[in-house]
C-alpha cells in the first residue's frame, strides 16, 4: 500500500460537478492498494497517518498529530501511485490492486482512520473520474509504502 500525505488547510473531491468530500484543516490521503496488502499494513499505515507528527505546534514547530489538532482526512483511491514507468513511455499498472481487491481495502483504511480519529472521513469516489482541489499547507507532502515499514 502507498500513500501520499499532503497537509492541507482544506481540500475537496469533485466528481461529475458534485462535491463527494471536503475537509478544512487536516490531511490529503491518496491511496494506492496493492494485491498483497494485508490488515497489518492497513493498521501500520492507518496509526502512522493519524499519529505523525507534522503540524505546528505554538512555537510553529512540527510537533501535533492530526489527532491533536483535531484535524479532517480526505481519503482518495488513487491506483496510480503503483505505476511503473521503467519501459516505454506509457505507464504500466500491474502492480496496483483490481477492483475486486482494492475496494474493500480502501474501505477497510476508511473505517480504520475513521475508527483511530473518531470521525467521519471524507472520501472520493473508488475509480471514478474525480477533480481534487487543495491548498497544501506547508507544503508538507509525505509518501509511505507499507512495504518499506523499516524506514518509516
Amino acid at each position: 500500500m502507498r500513500a501520499v500525505i499532503q497537509r492541507v488547510t482544506e481540500a475537496s473531491c469533485i466528481v461529475d460537478g458534485e462535491v463527494t468530500g471536503s475537509i478544512r484543516q487536516g490531511l490529503l490521503v491518496l491511496l494506492g492498494v496493492e494485491e498483497t496488502d494485508t490488515d497489518t499494513d492497513i493498521i501500520w499505515l492507518a496509526q502512522k497517518i493519524v499519529h505523525m507528527r507534522i503540524f505546528g505546534d505554538d512555537e510553529g514547530k512540527m510537533n501535533r498529530s492530526l489527532v491533536d489538532i483535531h484535524g479532517s482526512i480526505l481519503l482518495v483511491s488513487q491506483f496510480t501511485l503503483f505505476a511503473s514507468t521503467k519501459k516505454g513511455n506509457r505507464p504500466g499498472f500491474t502492480r496496483a490492486a483490481k477492483p475486486g481487491t482494492a475496494i474493500p481495502v480502501y474501505e477497510q483504511m476508511k473505517a480504520e482512520l475513521s475508527r483511530l480519529t473518531g470521525m467521519t472521513i471524507a472520501t472520493g469516489i473508488f475509480g471514478a473520474d474525480m477533480k481534487i482541489n487543495l491548498v497544501n499547507d506547508g507544503p508538507v507532502t509525505i509518501v509511505m509504502d507499507t512495504q518499506d515499514k523499516d524506514n518509516h
